[in-house]
């Protein structure tokens, strides 16, 4: 279980323990360890704010600054998902998680022994964690999430509904290419009408008569059944026609597909059995702490995200290891308590301190690898957007055409971002602060509408990380509707903030979408069409072309 890892005569010496953080044999082992050997220090493997946490002191409200920049959003779920995956096992063994880290640090206490706290900070390993994952891994651990959350089903619809509304657009952009007519739009824009309106009344009449998501699933089934009918048989069809039958049908059929689609994938997934609980109950808890069970589990999860499992384990194996080194030096007498996965690469750096990679390199902020192809995606749709309005002014299109065009750009963007904000829970001012500067984000990729929602919300609220405690306890209980959970879950501040920011930000990508798609057609029609369009920026890109020119000779 436990090694000596070798030094000189006039240092100290460390003792590497390694447990199960979930495990009430290893909190055993480390009480009886301790009482035995009564080490000058005891070394535990955590950083300062999680001790402070674990000793009952409140954590500190998280920055602003901190929290909203770049993909520290992203990050803090990453946190959650370790958090909750580890709360899980916790619940399934009947052990509160870092149960192991709390007995060495009240044993120490008891006999008077100094504590040494030598874990890397939680946010800067998070934050290199999150950078170092690629796009694809990403989504695989939050794909591992659902299915620890939800089934099957769930998970397969959400994936169908991204596709259908990637698919909608499509459709209003291409489906007369394809045989779907104004006729046929309009017919699907009457059923969605209607269809919303029944899936209302159901939803009042269900919360009478039955219980949780019984009613829930009534409103939706009832809703989408009256719509498919209404559709069908061409009833409502003349309620809507011209742009809004074109974008709320094509809209429409693009979500049906999804759907089928989501059915098809829901069904696929339950068929290859990808259930969370089903590898928990395979665990053994009394082999989580041997050599071999834990080099398997390490090895898997390299295999997954190689990049995560450098900044997750590596390099804290590294940052650990530095600082039992400088205890030896000092001629302490350690026992170092840390997870079964760190043992092996940190009695490595302790036999061989020589190999250690230097210390800064293992702090600080890590840069993300590869090509950063959804930043530059982004920056190429900001200049395409500046370079369509200029090239249409150098055309000589009169300045009234372009403001209206600019102000419906303006409108979109505004309405989706603070409609989308209010959804998941913004207050008025935060909604509209966040519409107001969502055309301007849209043309700027280094910003984002949810920053600014967000900030507004920090100004009424505080956030920190115990609210990720919170949010493990709502979705571990088993038995209260998902409706309920779902609700109780924005009155965390930390959830409702992520949303908030989330949710405008996919309000301004939408709208940029649907912009495109259905907007600019409309605008194009009044320059000739899409063949007029492309004339006019051809003129306008000559006409500058004419002005450099003669500006330079």
């Amino acid at each position: 279980m436990s090694n000596r890892a070798e030094s000189a005569p006039s240092e100290g010496n460390v003792r590497v323990v390694g447990t199960a953080h979930v495990s009430a044999d290893s909190v055993r082992e480390v009480e009886e360890t301790i009482e035995a050997e009564r080490p000058d220090v005891v070394a535990v493997e955590l950083d300062e704010g999680r001790y402070r946490q674990m000793q009952g002191e409140t954590p500190d409200d998280l920055d602003a600054g901190d929290l909203l920049r770049g993909n520290t959003v992203f990050q803090f779920i990453a946190y959650w998902m370790l958090s909750y995956v580890q709360a899980q096992m916790g619940e399934k063994f009947d052990i509160q998680p870092g149960a192991d880290m709390l007995a060495a640090v009240e044993t120490a206490e008891e006999y008077g022994l100094d504590v040494a706290l030598v874990d890397r900070d939680i946010q800067t390993t998070i934050q290199r964690f999150w950078r170092r994952m690629s796009f694809v891994e990403k989504l695989r651990m939050v794909g591992g999430l659902a299915f620890g959350v939800t089934d099957s089903r769930v998970v397969g619809l959400l994936f169908g509904l991204m596709v259908g509304i990637f698919i909608g657009p499509l459709i209003g952009l291409f489906g007369g290419s394809l045989g779907i007519t104004s006729a046929l739009l309009a017919r699907v824009t009457g059923g969605v009408v209607v269809g919303l309106g029944a899936g209302i009344a159901l939803s009042f009449v269900g919360d009478l008569f039955l219980d949780g998501d019984d009613s829930l699933l009534l409103a939706i089934g009832g809703g989408i059944t009256v719509a498919l009918v209404t559709a069908t048989l061409g009833i409502g069809s003349g309620l809507v026609g011209g742009f809004v039958a074109q974008a709320i049908g094509s809209m429409a059929l693009g979500l049906l597909v999804g759907a089928l689609v989501g059915v098809a994938a829901g069904g696929l997934f339950a068929v290859m059995g990808l259930n969370v609980d089903e590898d928990y109950e395979e665990l053994d808890m009394s082999e989580l702490t041997d050599k071999d069970v834990v080099t398997v589990m390490m090895e898997e999860f390299r295999e997954f995200s190689p990049g995560g499992a450098e900044a997750l384990i590596d390099e804290r194996d590294a940052y650990i290891a530095h600082k039992l080194v400088a205890l030896r030096a000092q001629g302490h007498d350690v026992l170092a308590v840390v997870g079964a996965g760190h043992r092996a690469g940190i009695e490595r750096y302790l036999a061989n301190p020589e190999t250690l990679p230097p210390m800064e390199s293992l702090v600080g902020e890590a840069k993300s690898r590869g090509i950063p192809w959804f930043k530059l995606i982004g920056i190429a749709m900001s200049v395409g957007f500046v370079a369509f309005f200029i090239l249409l002014a150098m055309a000589g299109v009169r300045n009234g055409f372009l403001l209206r065009l600019f102000a419906a750009w303006f409108v979109v963007n505004g309405v989706f971002a603070a409609g989308l904000a209010k959804l998941a829970g913004a207050r008025w001012s935060s909604a509209a602060v966040g519409g107001g500067v969502a055309w301007m984000t849209s043309v700027n990729p280094l910003l984002a509408p949810g920053w600014f929602t967000g900030y507004m919300e920090l100004r009424h609220t505080n956030v920190n990380v115990a609210d990720i405690a919170q949010l493990n306890k709502l979705l571990a209980d088993e038995e209260r509707p998902i409706r309920e959970i779902v609700g109780d879950m924005f009155d965390v501040p930390l959830f409702k903030l992520i949303m908030v920011v989330a949710m405008t930000n996919i309000g301004s990508l939408i709208a940029s979408i649907l912009f495109a798609t259905y907007i600019l057609p409309l605008f194009g029609a009044e320059l000739g069409g899409l063949d007029g369009v492309t004339r006019l920026m051809i003129q306008g890109a000559t006409r500058s072309f004419d002005v450099i020119v003669g500006a330079l000779t």
